[in-house]
């Protein structure tokens, strides 16, 4: 029996986690066994999914399998297509320099700020009155 190639990788952005599986096939992306259309409704979270994929033109040689967890769509899905394209470093090392200059490899570290004490939210102040 042969060994089946997959390759595995995981994306992260904000509080969104994405464990990705690529192998070859057809171009089928099925997110928490769901295809991708049907998860992600919107056309611009479908199109941020497959820019790492079109940037190396590899769009319809592999299947992406991925399981999603935490945050909302959006995140979710850059969260997905930074897996996708660790995933494609993973199979192919020559991918690095492509996908590292379109910035698809670097992690996106912007998180919600956190409310401080003493103040309605995390940058805003209570109305201050001289009089």
């Amino acid at each position: 029996m042969a060994a089946r190639e997959e390759w595995k990788a995981t994306g992260k952005r904000k509080t969104s986690i994405a464990r990705v599986r690529i192998r070859p096939g057809a171009g089928v992306i099925t997110v928490n066994k769901r295809t991708a259309g049907d998860y992600f409704m919107r056309q611009s979270l479908l199109m941020i999914i497959r820019q790492p994929m079109e940037h190396v033109e590899q769009v319809d040689k592999f299947d992406v399998d991925a399981k999603l967890c935490g945050g909302g769509l959006s995140g979710q899905a850059e969260a997905l297509r930074h897996g996708i394209s660790r995933a494609l470093v993973v199979m192919d090392s020559e991918f690095r320099t492509t996908l590292k200059r379109g910035g698809f490899l670097t992690r996106d570290a912007r998180k919600k700020e956190r409310k401080k004490y003493g103040q309605p939210g995390a940058r805003k102040r209570f109305q201050f009155s001289k009089r």
